[in-house]
């Protein structure tokens, strides 16, 4: 995979740049937050970095692959909106978020979806989530 240099700017919106935010999670670091990885998340499926999108899911709900190179024609993702954050407990989160994607030539859509993360030895994991309409 290329690199990415330090002007690039993060896929999640995050006007630092990817290598100051996102760009180290995908390195191997650690999230602070449930938001912080589900931003990550974000913008591993705009890189289309499977490997951490199944290395950051809870190992109870992981599918065994997601097949992102396969998907015809590919999203563009356009853009994410936190909507909403809460910490249930010290191990447990949610994240609501808005993320808008284009499907070839068409309309731009919205995924709508509150998040589950779970936090196992220090480290923050996408559970499962709830689409809206």
């Amino acid at each position: 995979m290329k690199s990415i240099d330090t002007l690039t700017p993060c896929p999640c919106g995050n006007p630092a740049g990817y290598s100051q935010c996102c760009g180290p999670l995908h390195d191997g670091a650690t999230a602070a937050t449930a938001e912080q990885l589900m931003r990550s998340r974000y913008s591993a499926y705009v890189l289309k970095r499977e490997d951490y999108l199944l290395a950051s899911w809870h190992a109870d709900t992981r599918p065994a692959s997601l097949r992102l190179a396969a998907q015809q024609p590919p999203p563009t993702w356009l853009g994410l909106e936190v909507r909403r954050q809460q910490r249930v407990d010290d191990d447990h989160a949610i994240v609501e978020f808005v993320a808008r994607y284009r499907l070839g030539g068409g309309r731009a859509q919205r995924q709508h979806e509150t998040s589950r993360f779970v936090r196992e030895d220090g480290r923050w994991y996408y559970h499962d989530g709830e689409l809206k309409s």
